[in-house]
């Protein structure tokens, strides 16, 4: 299969480097894994990743979804001439977790010229899914 990301040297590394001085970093947000079309990281399940109930925070779960998602765009387009940001972000919470970690990984549905969109499944230890999600990405020329 052939890559969908622009760049073919690709490093976990700089990709957690890029949450620094984020929401992502303070969630713990870590990139984890990188394939030809798709990317996986992941967020530890803890008092500030919950809601009062002591749950995973469905807002937790979409900060995670958007993030992979927005990097995933950023992998694809020209990042001299290019930048992108998320327009719409979707979130279906199938199963409470109120521990341990999550790993969310990410394809894509459609990389267009203009727009990207995502496919983002948030699982646990398990594997039993835990969110679904959708984004939707503009694509914008550098000013």
């Amino acid at each position: 299969m052939n890559t969908v990301w622009n760049k073919t040297n690709l490093d976990i590394k700089v990709l957690n480097e890029l949450s620094e001085n984020t929401l992502a970093r303070v969630l713990d947000i870590q990139f984890t894994e990188i394939a030809d079309n798709y990317l996986k990281a992941t967020m530890p399940v803890c008092p500030k990743t919950h809601q009062p109930y002591g749950l995973l925070h469905g807002g937790a779960s979409a900060t995670l979804a958007e993030t992979l998602g927005s990097v995933a765009s950023w992998l694809t387009i020209d990042r001299e001439k290019q930048i992108c940001v998320g327009i719409e972000i979707n979130c279906n919470h199938i199963r409470a977790k109120k521990e341990g970690l999550v790993t969310a990984t990410v394809e894509p549905l459609h990389i267009g010229a203009t727009t990207h969109v995502w496919d983002i499944k948030i699982r646990d230890e398990k594997e039993r899914l835990i969110c679904v999600s959708r984004l939707t990405v503009a694509i914008l020329k550098k000013k």
